[in-house]
């Protein structure tokens, strides 16, 4: 388990599902530029950075060769990341073949899997949030497929101009990013990290679980001293969560009153 202390007047930020690239470059940019003014915003008073996944619509990792575009997201991840200031990453659906060029390039981890933080003193179960609790059976089952390593073999030999449009093309063609049926509140009892939250807590304490993938922004009490929070996205929210010392706060990002 990871530990992080704040010191005085510091935070620790999180964010998820910024879909990058989607669903075209020219589109995307303005998004790109909103999300690089929020880096530049918390990197301010920042004891971590959170990036929950889905920072991209598609990422593939040939042996040489990486998807083209983004240089101002990743500069700016690059110059926070030499301040000093850690950033933890974790590989979403759209960006799961991730491997290790952020690691190398950026010096920043990558995380495939949900990770326990001890955050000044509170409990944390971090992730992305795809694959998890009783439903996504669909999801699960194609994950299984790009996951598996021949299939990864196979796809690394199409030329990255065909590969890279291809994977593009089936990412936005992907329901949470195309359509708003997905992204709606199903209730407690439908909510599958929801219920994935509540088995965890069967098994042990958590005083936060915190997901992306949902786009949805929501804080759920799941007791007394446990709570779920789902990040938003960075298409039609443009939501983050910040933790000081003690309290989680879900906020919105407005460039004109940051």
């Amino acid at each position: 388990m990871i530990t992080i202390n704040t010191s005085k007047n510091k935070k620790v930020y999180f964010a998820s599902d910024q879909h990058l690239g989607a669903p075209t470059a020219e589109e995307s940019l303005p998004r790109e530029k909103k999300f690089v003014a929020w880096l530049d915003e918390v990197k301010k008073d920042a004891e971590g950075i959170f990036l929950l996944g889905d920072l991209f619509d598609f990422w593939f990792e040939y042996k040489t060769v990486v998807p083209k575009g983004f240089v101002r997201v990743l500069g700016k991840l690059a110059e926070i990341k030499d301040s000093g200031i850690p950033i933890y990453f974790f590989v979403g659906n759209h960006d799961l073949w991730m491997n290790d060029y952020f690691e190398k390039e950026l010096n920043i981890p990558v995380f495939h899997e949900p990770q326990e933080f001890l955050i000044n003193n509170k409990k944390f179960l971090i992730g992305h949030g795809d694959g998890l609790g009783p439903g996504d059976k669909g999801y699960k089952r194609m994950k299984k497929v790009f996951t598996f390593p021949l299939f990864q073999w196979m796809f690394k030999w199409l030329h990255p101009d065909l590969g890279v449009r291809l994977g593009h093309y089936m990412s936005v063609k992907n329901k949470l990013i195309s359509g708003d049926e997905d992204a709606k509140y199903l209730g407690d009892e439908n909510e599958w990290l929801v219920l994935y939250c509540k088995q965890k807590l069967k098994e042990q304490h958590y005083d936060y679980f915190v997901f992306g993938h949902r786009h949805l922004p929501l804080e759920i009490k799941l007791q007394e001293n446990a709570t779920y929070i789902n990040l938003g996205d960075w298409i039609k929210y443009f939501t983050f969560g910040a933790f000081d010392t003690n309290t989680f706060q879900l906020t919105e990002f407005n460039e004109k009153t940051s």
